[in-house]
This record gives C-alpha cells, sequence and structure tokens, in this order.
C-alpha cells in the first residue's frame, strides 16, 4: 500500500469500539478540562516565563503569550475536531494516519515523543529547582549539592561547579509513572486536586503582586532588537519582533496541556460531546491567567534578575526579594508549585504512553507497547519503557534545551493537524463532525503560519535539533516500522 496509505475512519471506530480489550471509558468533560488545565498551568508559567523574559523579549514576553495563544486557539479549533470526530487514543498521531497516510503519522508520532516525553523530563527539571528551594527558604535545611541536582552540561554562574545527575527530578518521573499504571481515573482525581491549589496560588499572585509592579521594569516594554547571549553560551533572539517571536515559541510550551487532553479520548465517557470543551474550555481558562501572570512577574522583579540569581525558582525569588511581608506567599507557592509541577508531568506521562500504545497497536513500534495490565486495564509497558527516556533527559539534560525541544516539537505537531483538517474536509466531506472548526480553510491555515512563525522565532540552533530527531525517526522506521507496519503488511 506505500509510505502514504491511510488508515480508515471506520476501521479506527471499530478498533475503539473492543471496550473488552481496550482502555476504561472514565472520565468525563469536567474531568477532562481539569487534566488540561492541570498540564497547561505548569512549568509554562512559574519558569518558562521568566526564561522568555530574559533570554527573548523582557516585559513584552506577555505580547508572546498572546501570539502563543492565538496559535493555540486556531490549533485547538482543529484539536476540537478531529478529536471529537475520531475519539481514538494517540492525539495528532491518530489523525494524521487517518489524512495524510501512514509515513506523516510516523512522523508526527516521532514528534509527539519530543512534546509529551521530552516535555515531562522538562517540568521535572523545574520541580527539581523548586525542591531545591522548598528545602532551604520553607524547611530551613541544607540544598540537594549542585552536583546531584543538575545536568552534567551544566555549571553554577560563576563556573565553579559543574552537575552529575538531576536526581530529584528523575526521583518525580518514576513516582508519578507508577501513579498513572495504577489506573487513570485515580491520577485524574488526584490531578484535580492539585489544580484547585495551582489556580488559587497563580489567581493570589495576580492580585498580591499588581500592587508591587515597578514601573521602571515595564519602561522599555519591547527591548530594541539584538542577540542575547545566555551564561552557558547559547545566542537567542531579543527584542524587537523576533524576540517576541522567540518568546511565544518558548512559552508555548506552557500551552500543550489542552492537545494532550486529546490522547485521552478513548477514555473520555461521551468524547464526542466532552473533547471539544475539554480542549477548548481549558484553554481559555488558562490564556487570561497567562497573560496577568507575565505581567505581574516582569514588574515586580528586574530583567538581571531573571538572568543571574533569579533564573531558578524565578517566581518564589520574586516574591521573597520585592514582595516585602509577603514571605508566606513565596512558601505556599513552593508548595503549590511543586504539586502543579506534578499534575504537569502526570498529564505529559499519560500522554506519551497513549502515543507509544496508538503506534504500538498499528505495527509501527514492538507489541509490547500496547501490552494493556490485566487489572489496571493501562498501558503499563509503554509508560515503564516512557519512564526510561523521560528519565534519561530529565536526569541529564539541561532544562533551557528540552524546554525549546518541546516546543519546537508541539508546534509542528498543531501545523500538521491544522494540515489534517483541510484534508478530511476534502476526502470526507460527509462525516459526522460533532464539533466543527469554523471558517476553514482560513482557521487551519493561520494556524500553520502562526505556528509556523513561532518555530521561526526560536532560531537555528533549535531547527537544527528537530531535524536530527526526525533523521532518527527516518531510520527507525524504515529500519523497523515500515516493515512490521499492520496496514502495510495486513
Amino acid at each position: 500500500m506505500g509510505l502514504f496509505a491511510k488508515k480508515s475512519i471506520d476501521l479506527l471506530m471499530k478498533e475503539s469500539s473492543d471496550s473488552e480489550k481496550g482502555l476504561k471509558r472514565t472520565l468525563s468533560a469536567t474531568s477532562l478540562i481539569s487534566l488540561g488545565i492541570g498540564a497547561i498551568i505548569g512549568a509554562g508559567l512559574f519558569v518558562r516565563t521568566a526564561s522568555a523574559a530574559a533570554q527573548n523579549a523582557g516585559p513584552s514576553v506577555t505580547i508572546g503569550f498572546i501570539v502563543a495563544a492565538i496559535g493555540c486557539a486556531l490549533a485547538g479549533l482543529c484539536y476540537a475536531e478531529l478529536s471529537s470526530s475520531i475519539p481514538i487514543a494517540g492525539s495528532a498521531y491518530t489523525y494524521s494516519y487517518a489524512t495524510m497516510g501512514e509515513f506523516i503519522a510516523w512522523i508526527i508520532g516521532w514528534d509527539l515523543i519530543l512534546e509529551y516525553a521530552v516535555g515531562a523530563a522538562t517540568v521535572g527539571i523545574a520541580w527539581s529547582e523548586y525542591l531545591n528551594n522548598l528545602l532551604t527558604n520553607v524547611i530551613g535545611c541544607k540544598p540537594i549539592p549542585f552536583e546531584l541536582c543538575h545536568s552534567p552540561f551544566e555549571h553554577s554562574l560563576d563556573g565553579s561547579l559543574h552537575g552529575i545527575i538531576n536526581l530529584p527530578a528523575l526521583f518525580i518521573v518514576c513516582a508519578l509513572t507508577l501513579l498513572l499504571i495504577r489506573g487513570t481515573q485515580e491520577s485524574a482525581v488526584v490531578n484535580s486536586i492539585i489544580v484547585i491549589a495551582k489556580v488559587s496560588i497563580v489567581i493570589m499572585i495576580i492580585v498580591f503582586g499588581w500592587s508591587f509592579i515597578n514601573p521602571v521594569n515595564h519602561a522599555v516594554y519591547i527591548p530594541p532588537a539584538g542577540t542575547y547571549v545566555d551564561h552557558q553560551g547559547l545566542p537567542h533572539n531579543f527584542g524587537g519582533v523576533m524576540g517576541i517571536l522567540g518568546a511565544a515559541g518558548v512559552v508555548f510550551f506552557a500551552f500543550i496541556g489542552f492537545d494532550a487532553v486529546s490522547t485521552a479520548a478513548q477514555e473520555a465517557k461521551n468524547p464526542k460531546k466532552d473533547m471539544p470543551i475539554g480542549i477548548l474550555g481549558s484553554l481559555a481558562v488558562c490564556t487570561v491567567l497567562y497573560i496577568l501572570f507575565a505581567h505581574v512577574l516582569t514588574g515586580i522583579a528586574s530583567l538581571e534578575d531573571f538572568r543571574t540569581t533569579g533564573k531558578e525558582a524565578s517566581v518564589a525569588f520574586a516574591i521573597n526579594k520585592y514582595m516585602i511581608g509577603f514571605g508566606w506567599l513565596a512558601k505556599l507557592v513552593t508548595v503549590a508549585i511543586l504539586g502543579g509541577f506534578s499534575s504537569v508531568i502526570l498529564v505529559m506521562l499519560l500522554g506519551q504512553s497513549r502515543v507509544f500504545y496508538s503506534m504500538s497497536k498499528d505495527g509501527l513500534l514492538p507489541a509490547v507497547f500496547s501490552k494493556v495490565h490485566d487489572k489496571y486495564k493501562t498501558p503499563y509497558k509503554a509508560s515503564l519503557y516512557t519512564l526510561i527516556l523521560v528519565g534519561l533527559f530529565a536526569a541529564f539534560i539541561p532544562g533551557d534545551i528540552v524546554g525549546d525541544m518541546t516546543s519546537i516539537g508541539t508546534l509542528f505537531a498543531f501545523m500538521l493537524v491544522c494540515i489534517a483538517v483541510i484534508v478530511l474536509r476534502k476526502t470526507d466531506p460527509d462525516m459526522k463532525r460533532e464539533f466543527r472548526t469554523p471558517w476553514v480553510p482560513f482557521v487551519p491555515i493561520m494556524g500553520v503560519l502562526v505556528c509556523g512563525a513561532m518555530i521561526f522565532g526560536l532560531g537555528w540552533t533549535n531547527w537544527l535539533r528537530l531535524i536530527v530527531w526526525l533523521l532518527i525517526g527516518f531510520i527507525v522506521y524504515f529500519g523497523y516500522s515500515k516493515k512490521h507496519s499492520k496496514l502495510n503488511n495486513p
């Protein structure tokens, strides 16, 4: 059948209906919105905001959030149509298989590893940073030695210390993988509790922090265009239009939660109704909070703070240094952020294991990835292999690098989802769609353009990483997947 053989919608739906062997349908629309917010509000807000301000846009990181939100809204409308029409585990991978064929599906599935697995590692590294803040500023004990909470490729600001392994990041990934194996519904309950606490903290920071905004920090809202070289020697587009696009690409990491919702389509009680609500609802709630939070944070602390001593645990640092009398809030933030990061990692691990599950069911990965636990009905072996992959990234790769890799992988996936809506409207116009993307092809085309602009803003180093990752994927596909594809080798 060739590289571009398509998997029929009827076959996808038939596989979904096999309830005895399939995944349990336990998630409601409310659970899905909570799942989305759990993924969206996390490292992107509490870590990547300061990083984007320091390296790319200064105070105009808020504009970067707006650009990222527009790209997400456009892609989200496309995701909502596809996830409600094709309620199967696997997210953009499954949609691509049905619309653009196996080879494109493989590319997007391989790319989704950047989004979920590398994304989970990014948040695990951020969790490690705030754990140290908890130990020193909340509990009052010694921090974990620099060598044991940073990758081998990182050194301290003065260059005197070098990392060996990030043990806290590895620990949290292991713990949450075991929870995920225990069951999706149980994981969602834990996540919902964390989400309530996390959103409350964000609102408190916005309300209390607003009066501490220093107008000096917003005096040059859009810095002049130039290049910033960080202390690791990596160049970044800073200021001007390119800086804002670069910031949008960096903080785009913060929005990937809403499409993680779509990976749970096969576990939703009423996917055709619940999926659009879960995706668009979680996106709408978080976008407003993001923009307000970024405005407050960049107003409280200076750009230099985020580049030096405030680089790690930036939110707690800003509160402790500038919000006099609110030390209690910094402590509360640290505890809530640790819980919040945990929920983000949980959703990303869920997304990655379900993508592995879907690819394995199609023969593109070994059958072990689709093995479902007899008792818990979860793809536990896919989760264990995800643990190995995520654990390696979390333990040995710097946070900024894996964060940007996640963003560019996500953006590329979103572009293909937008294209898939246009293709499916042409190839299967009569398919029942519970939710229809408005103004097709305008909305999908704009989604491709906005996401493409953010990829452009991330710079050539990230383009190169994406190309190398895709080349490795081609080797795996032609070396294994094409020969074992169930569609091409019935």
